[in-house]
């Protein structure tokens, strides 16, 4: 597993990408090499762009949080100011959504609104190039007066993540030189023998790795490096979240077999060890980057992609300890998963980082926005055993995991995060190196890459993927003599897949097929998946579903809603895996069995209670990513065989 570099590759600072590795064994392609065209994901770039960015942009100035740094402006601070202290990364968030989306099809107003942002935060920013609204400012907290919780260097990761998109997507509007003087007063203060501290929430690694790639400047690699390399000396406070296991301050980066504590700070944190990693060519730290995530996707990953098992401290739980009912889930953290699984792909070439990358988008990214783009989720549970609770109308929800969707929390992390994977996933569909192009995740779409020193290839795909498993490929641009066109076969394709055309027919098994010869524009590649409903057994170690089966069909985890079985108790229900599952257009249907309803009371309710099929009744399943947009309900994805 070297790094290594691409030849003579191009990996220019300027193209957009939300990651653009120097070195690694695939190549990413920029929005200007890979464009999606149709169905699922541009039905939900639509939404995005329509309604998720726009209300996310709305809300920043309702609730006020773009109103305190108006106040840093004018001084006010100290009577004005209101939101969480962390509320500054949410406008940086909303930035960066908008650069892609820009970027992907002008808009003078995006562009416009960038500008006037980027404009007020060149206003608000101090001589030494600190930026914060909520520290220091007279009358408020002073600067890294509380580095456990304060989010400060957090905030100023994802300012500078706003700026790398900006520049690289051509709307700079002066934002780089208001990154740049946060990067140099963060590299001055926090330089080794100056303030040796790390932040609470991880953030800050990633986003100096990627203004180091951008700018060239080698202090802000050096700067992440020694962020990670000081993680695990215990110098945060400890916590009522599982000590400091909850900063993931316990163990060294280097030395941890397992992610820990609080998800989404654990996966930035190993998003930004693998970019220290591949740019410090740091063997040891990637093999420990990838050790930690790959036991913890193996053990402590829920079925639909989420992470993090506990709702005190958001965190993980130990090995297979993974309650359905009490999944927390959060949307940040399957984000976050993506992050790391595609450095991991691009650091490694090992498509099965694909495969998370895909589970993860549908069954939980896809589920944050409400069908409206206006409504989210900052959880995701597999099982919702009473009807969810409406948030209090007009003003951020304070609660999290009430099964139904708010238009905004006092703790928006994660309508913003979705908003920008969104408006970038175009970046994540393929890569390429030398020997040709690597197609890893199946959408309608245009895709091209320059072969060093060879020409141009390209593709068109055409897909109604996911509900439908065949994938056509087209070759629109070719060069002299053979190069290789890759395909991903889904790890979830039991017994593999076929392809046609071409390349003529060939059986593929999981994992990645390359189709090397040489190609003739117009010539095609049909992939045929099988995207029939299957059933997926829970894994006997996970005490809270064993003996439950769930219900997927392609990338699709599917689940039992009531509002399609009214009548039903979904605590009560069983389902017959010995019959096979049929298919409408819009769901799956099995036959389950309805159990007798237990008459003890406490204690004894259920002891010896009988256990008979109980009457037969046809359970309709929908996909998961749909659910809660009918109203309250209750849900649940595990359901125990008959």
């Amino acid at each position: 597993m070297s790094v290594q570099p691409l030849d003579d590759a191009p990996r220019t600072a300027g193209a957009a990408l939300p990651v653009r590795p120097t070195t690694g064994c695939l190549d990413p392609l920029p929005l200007a090499q890979a464009a999606i065209t149709g169905g699922f994901w541009a039905r939900m770039q639509q939404l995005n762009r329509d309604a998720v960015i726009p209300h996310c942009d709305e809300s920043l100035e309702k609730v006020g949080w773009i109103g305190n740094v108006r106040a840093a402006v004018d001084g006010t601070l100290a009577t004005e100011r209101v939101g969480r202290l962390f509320t500054d990364s949410e406008i940086y968030k909303v930035m960066e959504a908008m650069a892609w989306e820009q970027a992907r099809n002008d808009s003078p107003r995006l562009r416009g609104r960038l500008g006037e942002l980027t404009a007020l935060l060149a206003a608000a920013q101090h001589g030494d190039g600190y930026l914060n609204t909520f520290y220091g400012y007279p009358g408020g907290p002073g600067r890294y007066s509380d580095l456990e919780w304060g989010h400060e260097l957090y905030c100023a990761g994802h300012l500078m993540q706003a700026a790398v998109a900006m520049i690289r997507c051509g709307v700079d509007e002066g934002i780089s030189s208001i990154a740049r003087a946060a990067a140099d007063h963060v590299c001055a203060e926090f330089a080794d023998g100056a303030r040796e501290g790390v932040c609470g929430h991880p953030e800050i690694e990633t986003a100096l790795v990627e203004l180091y790639r951008l700018t060239g400047q080698d202090r802000y690699l050096a700067q992440a490096r020694s962020f990670i390399q000081r993680r695990g000396r215990r110098t945060l406070g400890d916590t009522m979240y599982g000590g400091r296991d909850y900063y993931q301050d316990s163990v060294p980066v280097h030395d941890a077999d397992v992610l820990v504590g609080h998800a989404v700070r654990a996966l930035y944190l190993t998003a930004g060890a693998v970019d220290v990693a591949v740019e410090s060519g740091d063997e040891d730290l990637l093999h420990a980057a990838q050790r930690q995530y790959d036991r913890t996707l193996e053990r402590r990953t829920y079925l639909h992609g989420g992470m993090g098992a506990h709702h005190h401290g958001e965190a993980f739980g130990a090995d297979f300890e993974l309650p359905a009912d009490r999944a927390y889930a959060e949307t940040c953290a399957g984000i976050a998963s993506i992050m790391v699984a595609w450095r991991l792909l691009l650091a490694t070439g090992q498509e099965r980082y694909a495969d998370v990358i895909e589970r993860t988008l549908y069954n939980v990214v896809a589920a944050c926005p409400g069908e409206d783009g206006r409504a989210f989720f900052y959880v995701n549970t597999l099982h919702r055993r009473s009807p969810g609770t409406d948030p209090e109308p007009g003003v951020p929800s304070l609660r999290r995991t009430d099964g139904r969707r708010a238009s905004w929390f006092t703790t928006s992390c994660c309508p913003t995060n979705v908003a920008r994977t969104l408006a970038s996933l175009d970046c994540y569909l393929a890569t390429s190196d030398a020997d040709g192009l690597q197609v890893h995740q199946y959408a309608p779409a245009n895709i091209s890459a320059r072969l060093p020193g060879r020409g141009t290839v390209a593709v068109r795909v055409e897909t109604d993927y996911p509900h439908d498993g065949l994938v056509r490929l087209r070759i629109t641009d070719t060069v002299s003599g053979p190069w290789t066109l890759s395909l991903r076969i889904p790890g979830w394709t039991a017994g593999g897949a076929r392809i046609t055309g071409a390349a003529g027919d060939v059986h593929a098994d999981g994992g990645r097929t390359d189709l090397t010869r040489s190609w003739s524009v117009g010539e095609e590649v049909l992939l045929h998946l099988d995207c029939g409903p299957r059933v997926v057994h829970a894994d006997p170690r996970v005490d809270a579903v064993r003996g439950c089966v769930a219900l997927e069909r392609g990338p699709l985890v599917y689940c039992l809603e009531s509002v399609d079985q009214p009548d039903l108790d979904l605590d009560l229900v069983s389902v017959d895996i010995d019959d096979r599952p049929s298919e409408t257009a819009t769901e799956v249907v099995v036959t389950g069995h309805v159990l007798p309803d237990p008459a003890q009371s406490w204690p004894d309710a259920g002891a010896g209670a009988a256990r008979a099929d109980g009457s037969p009744v046809k359970l309709r399943f929908t996909p998961y990513y749909r659910w809660a947009n009918r109203g309250t309900s209750t849900m649940r994805v595990w359901v125990p065989t008959t």
